[in-house]
């Protein structure tokens, strides 16, 4: 269950790439992907937020900006109110130092054998974060932790699995020893970029409770990446979390699990809800989509950036870019012009093979 405290915020917070144009003119200005754009988000203790949303939609991006792996082109992002760019720089004596605030926010990624030295054994590896941040624990408390930790995940007998490398484990016990390296820093929030889809499917909700139980024990947040919306909504739902929709960098639809996956309100995220069978929502046979072409994130479309793909929309929606506003449920916010009944969008001429039906 969250609380009240915020862990990080993000106010505003844009991140642009360069981007090579492709052209043989070496004098031509190279081009700018938008992979972020001003996005607001809150993530308070304890809390699990999922975002999901097509590759190249920014939301790996957006949570390497929230845990302080990727500096922002533009906003702020802040650990406990302070802003971890500026403790980076050791700019006006910071409240927080950077170091603690590395220490505070972890990732583990999609490939968690990137992260792990592969000629380190397992204990090697779990005893690097001990050794520097608990620095009271004797070898013989170390080892005892160590193989507690891997017997909570199941790996069995602990100390077996504490000599092997990492070539010796399967996709998910490696994942398991990623999560319990990343949790014996004790930190405050983990980003888990894409955690599970390289797993079978047999092992994804296994490895998603693990996380789920784990957090209990640990009191951390999680900031869940996922371009599966079913696996996305298992750790959502079962957290009792929140759900975030992402689209050509922008968050598009925010709010309670279950509200956004049983009332969505943007287009896109309903688009996203017919692409998953396991949601057994709708018996549509086509997409509620007017195309299925993605626009280039080089050059998106103006006002809504949806509008091209939206089978809703209206001049208004490709003349005007809507600001994310409340719906009729607290903490449930959308980038539509839909959810406003007074919005000149139902005024306008529809586009071509859209309607405003309700």
């Amino acid at each position: 269950m969250s609380s009240d405290e915020t862990v990080v915020s993000l106010s505003g917070v844009d991140v642009h790439f360069e981007s090579e144009s492709g052209s043989l003119n070496p004098f031509k200005d190279p081009q700018t992907v938008r992979a972020v754009d001003d996005v607001d988000l809150e993530i308070a203790e304890n809390d699990v937020i999922a975002i999901v949303g097509e590759s190249g939609s920014g939301k790996t991006t957006l949570g390497k900006a929230a845990v302080g792996l990727q500096k922002p082109t533009n906003g702020t992002i802040s650990y406990r109110g302070q802003d971890i760019w500026k403790a980076q720089k050791r700019f006006s004596n910071p409240d927080i130092p950077f170091s603690e605030i590395r220490r505070s926010l972890q990732i583990i990624h999609q490939d968690p054998e990137s992260s792990l030295n592969p000629h380190k054994s397992v204990r090697s590896s779990l005893e690097q974060p001990l050794k520097k941040w608990q620095t009271s624990l004797g070898p013989e408390d170390r080892e005892a932790r160590i193989l507690a930790m891997l017997e909570k995940v199941g790996m069995s007998p602990p100390h077996d699995y504490a000599e092997r490398y990492p070539h010796q484990l399967s996709g998910g016990e490696t994942q398991r020893v990623a999560l319990i390296r990343a949790l014996l820093m004790n930190p405050d929030l983990i980003l888990a970029d894409e955690a599970v889809s390289a797993l079978d499917v047999s092992l994804r909700v296994e490895m998603m409770d693990l996380m789920l139980d784990l957090q209990d024990s640990f009191d951390t947040s999680y900031l869940f990446i996922s371009h599966d919306l079913s696996n996305a909504r298992y750790v959502a739902e079962h957290a009792d979390g929140y759900l975030g929709v992402m689209y050509l960098g922008e968050l598009v639809e925010f709010g309670p699990a279950e509200e956004v996956l049983q009332n969505p309100q943007h287009p896109y995220t309903k688009v996203l809800r017919w692409a998953t069978p396991s949601l057994e929502i709708t018996d549509a046979t086509e997409p509620p989509v007017r195309t299925i072409d993605i626009p280039d994130p080089v050059d998106p479309p103006s006002g809504c950036r949806f509008h091209t793909r939206c089978p809703h929309a209206t001049a208004h929606c490709r003349d005007n870019a809507p600001k994310s506003r409340s719906t009729d449920v607290p903490e449930h916010r959308t980038a539509c012009y839909r959810v406003d009944e007074h919005s000149e969008y139902w005024n306008a001429e529809p586009l071509e093979g859209a309607s405003l039906d309700r």
